[in-house]
Parts: C-alpha cells; structure tokens; sequence
C-alpha cells in the first residue's frame, strides 16, 4: 500500500512551520492468514486518540517523528527505533509529539495470540503482560514494519514468522505474568458493578445520578470509584465501549447506520466521529480493511 492511500478516508493535513503541508493518512486491516491480529499503519498530525483500551494486546514500531503516550503512570515520548508496548485494557491516550507528528506500524494481537506464543516459550507461566512500556529496540521495530510489509504483498510465510519472532523478542525480554485484578474494596465493587450496567444497557444508559442510586451510593463516591479502578469515568468508559462493540459488529457484516444505533449513538456521523478518534480511521475505512471488504482506494 503506497503512503497516503486512505487520505480520502478522512485524513487530513497539517501546515507545518516551513509552509509545506505534512499528509495524514492510515490503514487498519486484518490479514486474513493471520487470524488473531489487527494492523495499523499511519502518519498522524493533527490526529489524537482520546483516552481509550484494547481487548487485546498494542506492539507499536514508531518510524518517524514523535509519539506522546498518555499512561497511568505518566507520559512517555517515543521516536524512531522504539516499541510502544501496551497490556490489555490498560486506559491510554496518544498524539503527537513533534509539529510533523509521528509515523508508526502496529501490531494488535489477541490475548489468545500472545497466550499462544508465550505457551511455545520456556519460562512463562500464566497469562504474560508486558512488564515496560517503551523500549528502544531498532531491531524489533524494523522486524514489526516487515510484518506489514510482508502481509501488504500478501506473504504468508514471512508475515507469520516475522510476527512470532517480534512478538516472542518481546515476551523473552519484557513480560511476566500479567497481574489479576482483584475487587479489594466496597468502590471498587460498585465500580465494577456500575460498569455492567452500562455495558447491559449501553444503548440507553442511566444518568450518573440514577446509576449512583441503583447501586446504593452517592454520584461523587461513584465517579472517584469508577475513576481509580478503569482509569476514566463513566461517560469516557462508555464511549469508548460502544466503539468496541461497534467495531464487532462492523466485523460481523453490520452496515455503520444500524451498528451506530445499536450501540447507542444518535446517529453514524455521531459513530463516524468517535469511532475515528478512537480507532484512528472512520467505520468505512475500518469495514473495507477487513477480511472480504472491498480494498482500499489505492491500496
């Protein structure tokens, strides 16, 4: 895929000091022999992801620019020859750290793809996390783009090798086992009680007020509760769980319009705009990077 294929997706561009204009553009896909992982690979400006989770795992090879990294335990910059690492569910935010922003190829691989690496591996016992949250690792970040390589000219073999390699470099040098969440505290357990109601009842949530009420306890007691166990409250909690079912409906052939309604939002412009913020391209392009979706313009 040339640079700037999905530009007419929605990218946009930015001025830089020096008047020329840096373009944004993206991919996210799905190789359909490698089952188990997403793709992305973009050039992002302007654009920032709003502070969201994964079900699965982040591998990013950042290869121009700056990448800031939101964490909960800070802000971390990482440029050319670093790999961003990111355990699941682990609330995060990026953007960019430099005016010409930052290019980088990711990989996205499931919790079972990375169980199933770590099960091939001597030393790694129960679900493995990862242990840092950026390395400088040059070696691994030029393995990780010749993954994207390898899958756009539709190179099976070396995709796969490829991945198990990077993926076991960094299981060998930078996990352990990945710590359970445990419930210690009266918050904490109405926290995650107020999180499976939102998640029945995402299409039509209760205000925090009456979510407080449900649960016996006052909305300030909720929000700082729900804030220290998941990392954001309530409202950015559900934003960013109605674009991950959405995503899944996406995947299973659900046209935007419905799969917007379906999960709560008022419209698809109102899914297009979130969706895009948090996945880093809009429904469309996502749909068409999928396995059996139409190629991408250009692509």
């Amino acid at each position: 895929m040339a640079d700037g294929a999905d530009g007419a997706d929605g990218a946009d561009g930015a001025e830089r000091a020096d008047g020329a204009v840096e373009r944004e553009w993206a991919r996210h896909w799905q190789y359909a022999e490698l089952p188990g992982l997403d793709l992305l690979r973009a050039h992002y400006v302007r654009h920032t992801f709003p502070r969201h989770t994964h079900d699965g795992y982040v591998i990013a090879a950042v290869t121009g620019g700056i990448e800031e990294v939101g964490l909960p335990g800070g802000t971390l910059r990482a440029g050319p020859g670093s790999v961003v690492l990111i355990n699941p569910e682990v609330p995060h935010t990026a953007r960019a750290g430099v005016p010409e922003g930052w290019a980088y190829a990711t990989l996205y691989p499931s919790r079972e793809l990375i169980a199933e690496v770590a099960a091939e591996m001597a030393g790694l016992r129960g679900t493995p996390g990862f242990t840092a949250d950026s390395v400088a690792d040059p070696q691994t970040s030029y393995v990780i783009t010749e993954v994207h390589r390898a899958a756009e000219e539709g190179n099976a073999l070396a995709a796969d090798t490829l991945l198990r390699a990077a993926v076991a470099r960094m299981l060998t040098r930078h996990a352990g086992p990945l710590p359970a969440r445990t419930v210690r505290s009266a918050g904490a357990a109405g926290a995650a009680a107020a999180r499976a109601v939102l998640q029945e009842r995402m299409a039509r949530p209760p205000s925090l007020e009456q979510l407080a009420a449900e649960l016996g306890t006052s909305p300030f007691a909720l929000l700082r509760a729900f804030r220290e166990r998941y990392g954001m409250p309530p409202h950015t909690w559900l934003t960013d769980a109605r674009v991950r079912r959405a995503r899944a409906l996406l995947d299973a052939g659900t046209p935007p319009a419905e799969a917007a309604v379906a999960v709560g939002f008022t419209d698809q412009p109102h899914l297009n705009r979130h969706f895009t913020r948090i996945v880093g391209v809009p429904p469309g392009a996502y749909r068409r990077g999928r396995p059996g979706g139409q190629a991408p313009p250009g692509g």
